[in-house]
């Protein structure tokens, strides 16, 4: 474990946790808290054997799967505002681009005093059932406003920010979050899981024709209902949290059609909503090169974020407070053949 932290993280220091509550004390700038979802087995079953793998080559270059052990890795910023973002990356749900998406999105973040909570969720394509990944996004949420105040985290500024496929499982958690998707195991699943905010980056949203082409969509579809449960868009309502979108028009992975159909869902919906179309862009630049029409998402995302408060005041929304009851730097942009990869149409 200490030879993937080591690759992932590069010069951060790996600290390893259970997903017990951590001293104030503990919880260091730079060094990752981990947090296991689940006091016991995930429920569900299912699953991989042997460890966890990590790509070597291409845009899979940190790339995790065969998660076993779904958790979430807190990072505490040198100077924290009190905001936190879930981050989640893609990868047709077969990977979770950690290397390429998630850590320099994490290290960003932190400079703006956000805490960047990493999601290692579990893989359809790893024999987990196609709902496990919205278990463990529910189950996320709701552990960081369980720890909100030793990790010094605002309960009520707590987004998600998903990459591709995960842009799908962000915006199911962003969508669903009053959804049963698993029996309460603790007082963690007595609080909300709605998270107050959302980004959702070159996303997977509709696993409707003529969106039904992508590698989430095949993952997905073990469950039979996969199309109406997990595409986005249907499940838009006022409650759903103020959301950004941001995609290329050329992306031929996750045409740009989902942005524009969620979009309109929001809108009709009275959901305060921003949307960027890059002229130019193809899928999984993560942060973006320099200098590329997409490398502004990030100061736009930003900008977005403190005008609605979330990076800078409390956010008054009443979907953060405890529920009633417990229902249950910079990676390369990816070419056109290696984000196939992530979530090809073949």
């Amino acid at each position: 474990m200490t030879l993937v932290r080591a690759a992932l993280l590069a010069a951060v220091v790996a600290l390893a946790c259970t997903g017990t509550a951590v001293a104030d004390s503990t919880v260091q700038p730079g060094k990752p808290v981990s947090y296991d979802l689940w006091p016991g087995p995930p429920p569900g079953g299912g699953g991989p054997s042997g460890p966890e793998r990590v790509g070597q080559t291409g845009t899979g270059v940190g790339a995790v799967s065969n998660v076993s052990k779904p958790r979430i890795e807190v990072y505490k910023p040198a100077s924290p505002n009190g905001a936190a973002v879930v981050i989640v990356g893609g990868g047709g749900y077969f990977r979770i681009g950690i290397g390429h998406e998630v850590m320099p999105t994490a290290r960003w973040l932190a400079a703006l005093g956000v805490t960047p909570v990493v999601l290692y969720y579990r893989l359809p394509a790893d024999r987990w059932p196609a709902v496990a990944p919205f278990q463990d996004a529910q189950r996320a949420i709701r552990l960081v406003r369980a720890h909100a105040q030793e990790l010094g985290i605002d309960p009520k500024r707590v987004g998600v920010l998903g990459f591709s496929a995960g842009g799908n499982l962000a915006g199911i958690a962003e969508t669903r979050f009053a959804a049963a998707f698993y029996p309460a195991v603790d007082a963690s699943d007595t609080l909300s899981a709605r998270p107050d905010f959302a980004g959702l980056i070159y996303p997977v949203v509709s696993l409707r024709t003529p969106f039904d082409t992508t590698r989430s969509f095949r993952e997905l579809s073990t469950q039979g209902d996969a199309v109406q449960a997990y595409s986005v868009e249907l499940h838009v309502t006022h409650d759903t949290p103020p959301t950004f979108l941001a995609q290329a028009a050329d992306d031929p992975i996750a045409n740009v059609g989902n942005s524009l159909v969620m979009f309109d869902a929001l809108r009709k919906n009275d959901v305060d909503a921003e949307l960027h179309v890059f002229d130019k862009g193809g899928h999984g630049w993560g942060l973006g090169d320099p200098g590329s029409a997409p490398s502004a998402w990030p100061r736009l995302f930003a900008a977005w974020a403190r005008r609605h408060g979330f990076f800078s005041a409390v956010d008054a929304s009443p979907f953060a407070n405890p529920a009633a009851s417990t229902p249950i730097g910079s990676a390369p942009a990816a070419s056109t053949d290696d984000a196939g990869n992530d979530d090809d149409n073949n």
